[in-house]
């Protein structure tokens, strides 16, 4: 255990003074229900969004603030943390109930939720100067592709249905199944005088963004 949070301290270039913190940061609630890294997620979350909004208003003086939310939301969402932890082989560190699962079966909400978690025991650790030096070393190359708002499918599939129809898309929740920490959810996607669509997903909003993506690659978008 102490070999893999020294290996992992290398690979993300930061020695922890506290190892309990760094150690928590890995745990799963599935591996311990009490003594886990969910609060440190709630903290890793707020402080990613707060170096981010920093770094964009320094990046884009002059942008509107319609355009820096956009950005924020591309930079700072579940898809990106989990891009993030997989860069930094962050699942080969995670601590989970099913000790024996291979690696490759962690699945994504999970690498994100430690990576924001990772976050807030870096922060709890060093202060607001060494995570921010972290964040911003590691969401580089996301920062620099921002130069360009992201649109996500769900806002397109938004902007395409108002503008068409006048009405917003309906989204459905199908099913959820699988056990406690590890959901899956089935959500359903359509706009007016069209046939519902729909995709699966380890969250809800990743299932909505991935049922809109399939929509708009029906409909040429």
């Amino acid at each position: 255990m102490i070999n893999n949070l020294l290996n992992l301290e290398k690979k993300i270039q930061i020695k922890f003074k506290n190892k309990k913190n760094l150690l928590k940061s890995l745990t799963h609630k599935s591996f311990d229900s009490t003594n886990n890294n969910e609060k440190l997620e709630f903290l890793g979350d707020r402080v990613l969004g707060l170096v981010i909004s920093k770094k964009l208003l320094e990046l884009y003086p002059n942008d509107t603030e319609g355009n820096l939310d956009k950005k924020l939301a591309y930079l700072v969402n579940k898809n990106r943390c989990c891009e993030i932890g997989k860069k930094i082989n962050l699942d080969k560190f995670i601590i989970t109930g099913t000790s024996k699962q291979k690696r490759n079966n962690i699945v994504d909400k999970i690498i994100s939720d430690t990576c924001e978690a990772l976050i807030g025991a870096i922060y709890l650790d060093h202060g607001f100067l060494v995570v921010e030096k972290f964040i911003n070393r590691l969401w580089q190359h996301h920062l620099q592709k921002s130069i360009k708002p992201q649109i996500d499918a769900k806002t397109k599939l938004q902007e395409y249905s108002l503008k068409k129809y006048k009405s917003l898309p309906i989204y459905k929740l199908l099913s959820s199944t699988g056990p406690k920490h590890k959901p899956l959810f089935k959500i359903a996607v359509k706009i007016q005088n069209s046939k519902f669509i729909n995709a699966t997903g380890y969250s809800k909003k990743d299932a909505e963004l991935k049922a809109a993506n399939l929509f708009l690659k029906k409909i040429g978008l």
